[in-house]
Formats: structure tokens, sequence, C-alpha cells
């Protein structure tokens, strides 16, 4: 019984690594053939980027050759058609220019007359803002004026003021007896 216990251990065992055997074959195989489509995808993929970067080369050598035509570089390789075709272009572009420099001036033109009205409009503001001071001052200065002669004139009904600003002094004046009171004269006492 043992001996077949051993028989039956040993055939599993077999059979285990058998198929293990055969999954790692299987697992290389799969691999290596990855490997090999990897390698050939690569090279595609090389190829492919060989031939863009080709094309490249080719598209900018024939700008490079355009931009110096259109600079006048470049042009005794030129025959009279290629000639008359940068003549055509060079003319097409001045024409784009000249739009873009109108279209640009007309819009600074547009933005100065905006701020002229606006300068304007700022300038009426002001000024009537300056007349309504000056009003305003000129009422002020006649309601003081007012008050003021209304004050003098109460004190002239109260005899604070002589009428004609003369005064009776005591015979020292001119001769006739009475003196003229002069503001800016200055008083001398001592």
């Amino acid at each position: 019984m043992l001996c077949s216990l051993f028989r039956k251990l040993q055939n599993e065992l077999d059979g285990y690594f058998r198929d293990s055997i055969r999954a790692t074959i299987e697992r290389y195989k799969k691999a290596s053939s990855d490997n090999a489509n990897t390698h050939s995808v690569q090279e595609i993929n090389a190829a492919y980027y060989q031939q863009e970067s080709a094309k490249l080369r080719q598209q900018i050598q024939t700008i490079q050759n355009s931009n110096r035509n259109l600079m006048g570089d470049s042009l005794s390789a030129l025959n009279v058609k290629e000639l008359k075709q940068v003549e055509n272009r060079l003319e097409k572009a001045i024409s784009r220019i000249r739009s873009k420099k109108h279209e640009l001036l007309l819009a600074e033109i547009e933005n100065l007359h905006k701020r002229e009205i606006k300068l304007d409009n700022e300038s009426i503001y002001l000024r009537t803002k300056i007349a309504e001071v000056e009003r305003f001052q000129q009422h002020h200065h006649q309601m003081v004026s007012g008050t003021e002669m209304t004050a003098i004139e109460a004190l002239a009904s109260r005899n604070y003021f002589a009428h004609n600003i003369m005064t009776i002094g005591s015979g020292s004046g001119a001769g006739h007896g009475c003196s003229y009171f002069d503001p800016d004269k200055k008083t001398h006492l001592g």
C-alpha cells in the first residue's frame, strides 16, 4: 500500500512537472514571438519616422528657399515664371500689410475720436462746476456785503459815523477851523 501510494504520488508529480514544463515552454514561445513582434513594430516605427523626418527636412528646405527668394536672395536660379510667382506673392503680401495697417490706423483714429469726445465732456463738466463755484462765491460775497451794509447803516442811524467824515477841530487845520480826517495819514503821538 505504501508502494502504491508512492507510485501515485510520483505520477502526480510527474504530471505536475510535465504540465509546468509545458506551461513554461509555452510562455517562452509566447514571449519570444512577442519580442519578435515588438522588434518588427519598432523597426516599422523607426522606418516611418525616418520617412517623416526626410519629408519635414525637404519642406524646411523648400520654405527656406522660398523665404530667401522673397527677401531677394538666390534669385539667379529662378526662371521668369518663378520670378513672376515670387512677385505675385510679394504684391499679395504688401496688399495684406497695407490693409492691416489701414485697419489699425482707422481703429486708432476711432479711439482718438472717442477720447476727444470724452475730454470735451469732461471740459464741459469742469466749466459747469467752475461757473457754479463762481456763482456761489459771488452770491456769498453779495450776502456778506449786504450784511455789512446793513450793519453800517444801523450804526450810521445811531450817529456813530459823521455823514461827511469831516470833524470840527480846534482851529489847527488850514485856517478854516476844521480838519480833514485822512485814514492813510500816520498820527504821531509823543
